[in-house]
């Protein structure tokens, strides 16, 4: 569950990127974040996993409140959260298999429980046979792919998107949402950050419209709404 209240965020020169933010997501929730480019989208999502901390208000995911978390205790935070970014950032020198597998050393997982787990994800992702190969030699939805694998191996319960889709072609795309529509039906929450008008009116899911650092509309299986 992710919950904030009354969340403001706000620049060091007092110029605001989130006002009042009041909203409640429930477990196994699939959330769209829409809205145009300086919304405060992305300051929005980065809250959820402390990569920001709000001005004033108070953000609880998963039984953490996030404004009062301790330093030592954000990558406990993060074990159940798994980040997928637009620009992929992935390790350049690391194969696939090593670059899935790092987010389970991170945890100290067993090499036992590494050498299972990150074959089935991989499978998931359809890219068991680029196990072997480095980031510079897949194409940008198979490096995305590869991601959504890193993000997903720990079993999160909760998954951040942000704009997953947005460096690929409409057939990728299509490809990475069928994989995200299959670990939400695993029992994942999905928030998702995008500009694709299509996929959001298509794949009809709970829209939260963000305009000026607002909330301007939630809506349950709501459509884009702007005109890009």
């Amino acid at each position: 569950m992710i919950e904030m209240q009354e969340v403001w965020k706000t620049y060091s020169d007092g110029t605001p990127v989130l006002q009042n933010i009041n909203v409640r997501i429930e477990k196994n929730e699939f959330v769209y974040i829409v809205g145009p480019s300086g919304a405060g989208k992305s300051t929005f999502m980065k809250l959820m996993y402390r990569e920001e901390r709000p001005t004033k208000g108070q953000i609880f995911v998963n039984n953490f409140n996030i404004g009062k978390l301790k330093q030592r205790k954000i990558p406990i935070l993060r074990r159940n959260i798994g980040v997928i970014f637009q620009d992929y950032r992935l390790l350049s020198k690391l194969t696939v298999q090593e670059n899935v597998a790092f987010a389970m050393e991170v945890i100290e997982a067993s090499q036992r429980s590494i050498k299972k787990r990150v074959p089935e994800v991989l499978e998931l992702v359809g890219l068991r046979d680029k196990i072997n190969s480095f980031p510079s030699q897949l194409s940008g939805g198979e490096q995305q792919r590869v991601a959504i694998a890193r993000a997903i191996v720990n079993n999160p319960s909760v998954i951040i998107a942000d704009e997953p889709t947005g460096n690929l072609d409409p057939e990728t795309s299509w490809e990475i949402m069928k994989i995200l529509d299959e670990i939400h039906d695993r029992g994942a929450t999905i928030i998702m950050a995008t500009h694709n008008r299509e996929i959001v009116n298509t794949l009809r899911k709970r829209v939260i419209a963000i305009e000026n650092g607002r909330i301007v509309r939630d809506t349950h299986r709501g459509e884009y709404g702007y005109e890009d």
